[in-house]
């Protein structure tokens, strides 16, 4: 407890810190669920969330989490018995091909690492096989946080047209809406969901899910299609259909705050800020890993996310690390999961962070490693602060 006095840095990916402007905007009373201006919200919030995952398509908003998210998109487009391909780089991507496979569809993953992206020529060559077009549609996350990987989701997109295929692209964004460009028209990308709790700044419990033209036309003949999770439903001019009941108001009053911030910040430059970041974060593991004990867990770097960096720990126990970053500091840092757990540990660089929070946190990962013995090269911190200071330069 010796110096865990002051405010807790959460340093886990997700659920990321709320800013106070954020928590403000929801503190406030209960309006009437059926007059103009929640009306007028919704339709900013579904107008703004549209742009942010990069589409003219239509976006949708659940009382919900990822989990939630991933259902909404699956149960609109497939069919009992219809085949999907999942592309496999962590843990994400495949949850959600367990959960089709649990509502009866069939499931097939194309294997992948947890230390590496999804190979695109692997993907295409896999389309190209499928000649009867069997595979109705393709997930895969474009950054995973389990193994702190980015998928290159254009590659992905391209790779589907060189094939020739015209299975649904379907992209879980959870990780990274709103921290690093998501461009879906541009794309290809067919649908993509994600949650509020991570670089949308918000609490838990609002789930997205943007379609185009065509996964909506697929829509309409989807067998998996149920009463809450339905598009056509939503779609409807009653304002009370498009949450399914009841709107959830304070949280919509948070997204809009949240989303003036990302917007008044400017969408480039909060991606610049995260790459800046991850980078001064990236910076101070390579030197760290010097000493054998930890190192990164995606071989590749340009392949490692902007938005959480996941150590390996070959060398300590990670727990240990985290639990005195966590009680002498008030550093909270991610666990290890999946196949990782009690192997590695996560520094999470998403949604409202700054360069005081993300030094604050690998600054006191480093006292850790020296108080606890752990081998490791000396000044990471110390080169973060000097790659950072020649980016931003001077004001």
């Amino acid at each position: 407890m010796t110096l865990r006095a002051g405010r807790e840095f959460l340093a886990i990916p997700g659920p990321t810190t709320v800013p106070d402007e954020v928590l403000r905007a929801m503190h406030r009373p209960a309006v009437d669920i059926y007059d103009g201006p929640l009306l007028a919200l919704t339709d900013s919030l579904h107008r703004d969330v549209a742009r942010v995952f990069g589409t003219k398509g239509r976006a949708y908003i659940y009382i919900a989490n990822g989990h939630g998210a991933w259902e909404a998109s699956l149960t609109n487009v497939l069919s009992k018995g219809d085949k999907i391909l999942v592309l496999e780089s962590g843990r994400f991507a495949v949850g959600w091909g367990e959960n089709a496979r649990r509502m009866g569809v069939d499931v097939e993953i194309l294997p992948g690492d947890l230390r590496r992206a999804v190979r695109p020529e692997e993907v295409e060559a896999r389309l190209k096989a499928d000649t009867g077009r069997t595979i109705k549609a393709i997930l895969v996350t474009q950054i995973d946080t389990a193994s702190g990987v980015v998928n290159d989701i254009p590659a992905i997109g391209e790779a589907r047209r060189a094939a020739g295929h015209d299975a649904l692209l379907m992209v879980d964004a959870v990780a990274s809406l709103g921290c690093m460009p998501f461009e879906m028209d541009a794309w290809g990308v067919d649908i993509a969901m994600a949650g509020s709790q991570k670089g949308l700044m918000m609490p838990p419990g609002l789930g997205f899910v943007a379609a185009n033209e065509r996964a909506r036309a697929v829509h309409k003949t989807a067998g998996l299609r149920t009463p809450y999770w339905d598009w056509t439903e939503r779609e409807s001019d009653l304002h009370y259909l498009k949450y399914a009941g009841t709107p959830p108001e304070h949280m919509l009053f948070g997204l809009r705050q949240a989303l003036d911030m990302l917007f008044e910040e400017g969408m480039d430059n909060a991606f610049r800020r995260h790459r800046l970041l991850a980078e001064a974060t990236r910076r101070a593991i390579e030197i760290w890993s010097e000493g054998q004990a930890l190192g990164f867990n995606i071989v590749a770097p340009h392949e490692r996310s902007n938005t959480v960096s996941v150590v390996l720990t070959p060398g300590c126990d990670p727990d240990a690390l985290r639990a005195w970053c966590r009680e002498n500091c008030g550093v909270v840092l991610g666990q290890g999961i999946g196949a990782l757990s009690g192997k590695a540990f996560r520094v999470a660089h998403m949604g409202h962070v700054n360069a005081p929070m993300l030094l604050g946190t690998i600054g006191v990962i480093e006292m850790a490693l020296g108080a606890m013995g752990v081998p490791h090269g000396t000044g990471g911190v110390g080169d973060a602060i000097a790659w950072l200071g020649k980016q931003v330069g001077t004001v």
